[in-house]
């Protein structure tokens, strides 16, 4: 059993990263999930249940300001939130990046509002869609939380079933470029203190292990488009 679970791990990373070659470089301080060492850790994580359905239903973002639609996408499919059925598929369905927003949605955030500016998506634009689809959401700006407090959560969100964690970060503060991004958690390993980011911008950059420290001092950044509060987290869940 324990070397399917290893077979498996590794093709769903040869899946997700297949791209690796054409992406940005990595700062020191970043771990290329595909890398030996990355690889190690996600063996070796101590709160890894949320990988698997993450990156069965993993999808790279549709456009560079899609980040928010394409992690709602990977979250809703990964809950078996009940899909829209599609004619082309034998009334069966998937959630993308277009149907996440019913009306219920829209009217939180029309999908035609991302891609014009201020683009993009804000972590109660994130929560507040989550929540259009009746699912239990918490959204968390990194100013009303701290490191310990976040970590624990964290770990206990991604060693649970059904449950989910999102972070709203700063690229920069990563040394990556450049802007807010949103992505899902899957993973934390507790020796290096690293979490597992799958980042839907794909073709820029692969997922990435990141210090626990490094990942909040990038959610604790001042978002000018909401309101100037602090980027932070989605927890989510089925109701």
């Amino acid at each position: 059993m324990y070397r399917i679970a290893l077979n498996f791990a590794a093709a769903t990373m040869a899946c997700l990263c297949f791209a690796n070659a054409e992406t940005m470089p990595l700062s020191e301080d970043l771990i290329d999930l595909t890398s030996t060492e990355g690889q190690s850790l996600l063996l070796g994580a101590e709160a890894s249940n949320d990988y698997f359905p993450l990156s069965i239903h993993f999808t790279t973002q549709d456009n560079p300001a899609y980040c928010g639609p394409a992690t709602i996408a990977i979250v809703l499919n990964a809950l078996n939130v009940p899909r829209p059925a599609s004619k082309m598929t034998l009334g069966l369905g998937m959630f993308d990046q277009k149907n996440i927003f019913t009306p219920a949605a829209s009217a939180v955030k029309p999908a035609e509002s991302i891609v014009n500016p201020p683009y993009g998506m804000t972590l109660d634009e994130l929560g507040g869609v989550l929540a259009a689809h009746d699912l239990d959401v918490q959204v968390v700006h990194a100013a009303d939380t701290d490191l310990d407090t976040f970590r624990n959560t964290a770990i206990d969100l991604l060693q649970k079933e059904n449950t989910f964690i999102l972070v709203n970060y700063l690229r920069k503060s990563m040394g990556q470029e450049k802007g807010g991004h949103i992505s899902p958690l899957a993973a934390y390993d507790e020796d290096t203190d690293r979490f597992l980011i799958l980042d839907v911008a794909r073709y820029k950059y692969p997922p990435v292990w990141v210090d626990a420290a490094t990942l909040f001092d990038a959610m604790n950044t001042i978002d000018s488009d909401n309101n100037d509060r602090t980027r932070g987290y989605v927890s989510v869940g089925r109701s």
